[in-house]
This record gives structure tokens, sequence and C-alpha cells, in this order.
């Protein structure tokens, strides 16, 4: 008891400093004008930090895992705006803050990959493909229908590029979630990181095909299938021959980098490995994430034996600071860039409540796709909700596009877009949470 109550005291007097610093982002804002170059970048990860660890803290007392604090932190100083504080506008802007925030989310990836194995995603690569397949298939019906309702004046490749854009799937949320309670070695999170790494190529397949309608469209042609076509061979050859490849040559340049005399080699070659399959996915067409969990499931305890026999840390345990450093970053910019003046409008307002809606019931049908009955298919179906950035992607390339004339997306329709992705994010960290703390019940919940 006695212990506890000092906790309780000790957990009271460190409250204080959250509105003290909250206080104090004013003057911080002050000293921020004018700041540009490196003085801003190092001002504005300041201040990102703060804002994560500030915004975990309180959702972690809340019982919240602490990516959504992180998140509606980066809301918060992203709409200080509306407080009358504008200077610290520069942090969205920043180069180099974007490319950490990216770079976030591809060693987020690279770590989580590295809790799993092959051969333990080849158990669940049946449920998965099933699980990704669905996932795709019901949001765009749902989308597509949304747009045929709500905007009957609008054309058809409207409706048709609202489906696409509910096909991505966001794995970093889900990802940080599952690790933040505990649960990303578990059936559960096999599934649904190998289903959302499906499901990405899947979605970018199905964003080309009606990309390349809308395109062919626009010239009064008929649609070509060939790019289609490509994308969906050079997506299977990159997942396929790194996965293929990786198992066989990482042994081997593990054991010769374990020859490289100096500190930190371990880390060095993993992340070059991390980072260059990132890149050759990037180059076939594929989001760069997927590179980053494709090389975390490659490389095993048994490739790195030689540096842990000299003593070297677990390569598991050498990132997590690197993690904890980049990922926040992630979050927080995601959720600057929520406009929380966008939800005054009550038709986008409207649209953006039924995406969300058809978001979100899309993916539950995904639960259909888990076969085994050892894995509970409650946490599955919430862990493919959220959208994220790649929703974000979507909208972008929306922009672009034109029919005769007509925009695809039109600004009302990407705000309402941009609503439905910010929904999905931050529903899917509560509720993925509660979904693991209910009692299973015969094993599916």
């Amino acid at each position: 008891m006695l212990g506890r109550s000092r906790g309780a005291a000790s957990r009271r007097r460190r409250l204080p400093l959250v509105p003290l610093l909250l206080c104090a982002l004013p003057a911080i804002a002050v000293a921020s004008d004018g700041h540009a170059g490196l003085g801003g970048t190092l001002l504005a990860l300041t201040i990102i930090l703060l804002a994560a660890k500030l915004g975990a803290d309180v959702a972690q007392r809340l019982g919240q895992p602490a990516v959504l604090g992180e998140l509606l932190g980066g809301v918060l100083v992203g709409n200080l705006g509306l407080f009358g504080i504008e200077a610290l506008g520069f942090i969205g802007t920043d180069p180099i803050v974007d490319a950490l925030a990216n770079l976030g989310v591809i060693v987020l990836l690279f770590e989580v990959g590295l809790e799993s194995t092959v051969g333990q995603m080849a158990k669940v690569g049946v449920s998965a493909t099933v699980v990704a397949v669905l996932g795709v298939i019901a949001p765009f019906i749902l989308g597509y229908g949304v747009g045929a309702v709500l905007l009957p004046d609008h054309s058809m490749y409207v409706h048709l590029f609202l489906g696409a854009t509910l096909t991505a799937t966001s794995v970093g949320i889900t990802a940080r979630v599952l690790r933040d309670i505990g649960q990303s070695q578990s059936k559960e999170a096999r599934v649904i990181l190998g289903a959302a790494v499906i499901d990405d190529v899947l979605g970018l397949v199905a964003l080309a095909a009606v990309s390349g309608i809308i395109a062919s469209a626009d010239q009064g042609l008929a649609p070509e299938l060939g790019p289609i076509a490509v994308i969906v061979g050079k997506a299977v050859l990159f997942l396929g021959g790194s996965v293929g490849l990786g198992v066989l040559l990482a042994p081997i340049l593990y054991r010769n980098a374990a020859r490289l005399r100096g500190g930190g080699v371990l880390l060095g070659i993993s992340l070059a490995f991390c980072f260059a399959l990132s890149w050759l996915a990037g180059v076939f067409g594929l989001a760069p994430i997927v590179g980053a969990f494709a090389a975390g499931l490659i490389l095993e305890g048994a490739h790195y034996k030689p540096f842990v026999d000299k003593g070297e840390h677990d390569l598991e345990e050498l990132i997590h600071p690197v993690s904890h450093f980049l990922a926040p970053v992630f979050f927080v910019v995601m959720g600057f860039r929520v406009d929380l003046s966008t939800f005054a409008h009550v038709e986008v307002l409207g649209l953006a409540l039924a995406l969300t809606a058809a978001a979100v019931v899309g993916k539950q049908v995904c639960m259909l796709g888990v076969f085994d009955k050892s894995i509970r298919k409650l946490p599955v179906g919430i862990g493919m909700i959220p959208r994220g950035e790649v929703g974000l992607i979507f909208a972008n390339i929306g922009l672009g596009l034109t029919v005769a004339g007509e925009r695809i997306v039109d600004d009302g329709t990407f705000t309402a877009v941009v609503i439905m992705v910010i929904l999905t994010t931050l529903l899917t960290p509560p509720a993925l949470t509660w979904s693991f703390r209910r009692p299973a019940q015969g094993h599916t919940p």
C-alpha cells in the first residue's frame, strides 16, 4: 500500500509538467519566428519530441497505447493556429522533419518484421492472403456505393476512385499499437501484418487500375490492361525474390560483416539492409515500407549469431533506441497535418462520416478470411482499419486526375477523405487495445 501511495503521489507531482509545457508553447512559437535551416529543424524536433512524450504519457495514464497520445499531441500542436499561435507552421514544411518522419515508419516496420520469421508468416499465409483480398474488395464496393449515393452529380470515375482510396491499409499505426500492448508476436499480429503487406500491393494495383481507366477515359480511349499487369508482375517478383534470395544471402552477408572492426557494425549493416530493400521496393513501384517489413522478416537470430557470440546485443535490442526516436516523429507529423477546421463543413463532414463507416465495415469483412480457430477474428478486422498516410497518398494522386475537364477529387472530396483517414487512424489504437483485452470465447471473439 505504501509503495502504491508513493507511486500515486509521484504521478500527481509530475502532472503539472504537462500544462506547464503547454503554457510555454506560445513562447516557443515566438522564438521560432524567422528560424530556418538547421536551427528551424532542431527547434521543430524539440517540439515534436516533447509533444510525443507528453502525449504518450497522458495516453498511457488513461490506459491507451502511447501511439494514440503521439498522434493527438501532433493534432494539438498542428492546430495551435486556431488559438492564435501561428508561428509553428514551419514544422509541417521542414523537409528534414518530413524525411525523418518517413524514416520513422520504415524503421518501425523493419522492427516489427524482426519480431517474426518467414516460417511463422508462412503458417498464417493462407489466412493473411484471404484477409487481404477481402479487405480490398469489400471497401472498394462500399466506397463506390457511398460515392454513387452522396455524389450523384459526379461521374462514375469519381465513385471508382473513392472505392480505390478505401482499399489501402496503413500498417504503421497497427504495428505500433501491437508492439505497445505486447501483442506483436501473436498469431493475430502475424495475420494482420502479412495481410497488410499483401493489402498494400493489392491497393496499389487497384489504384493503378482505376488511374489507368481514368487516364484512358480522359483521352477518349478504352482502358489498357498492360500497365496493370506490369505492376502485378513487379509486386510478385519483388516479394518472392527479396524473401527467397534474402534468406539465402543474409547468412553470408553477416558472416563476412562479422569480420569488420569497429563498433556498431551489426546495427549499421542491418539498417543498410533495411534501407536497400526499402529502396528496391520503391524501384519496383511498391511502398518502401513493404521492403522494410520484408527485410525484418528475412533477418533471423541465426543470421547474426557471430555478432552475438562476440558479446554484442541482440539486433532487436539495438534497433529499439532508433525506433523510439524516429517512430514518434512520424506519428506526431501525421497528427500535425490534421486540420480541425475542416470539421466545420456539414456536407463534407457527412461524406467523411459515410466514407469512414464504409472503411470500417469493409475491413470487418476481413474476419471471414480467418480460418484458424485459435486466431481471434475481431483484432484482425480492427487491425486492418487505419488508412493513415497511404490513404492520403491515394487522395493526393486523385487531385491530379481529370476526365473531360472534371477533377476526379475536388477540394471537398479531398477534405472528406482526409477526415476519414484521421478518424480511422484515431479509432484503431483504443479499439485494437480493447479487442485484445476482451476475454476469448472459444478462441473466436
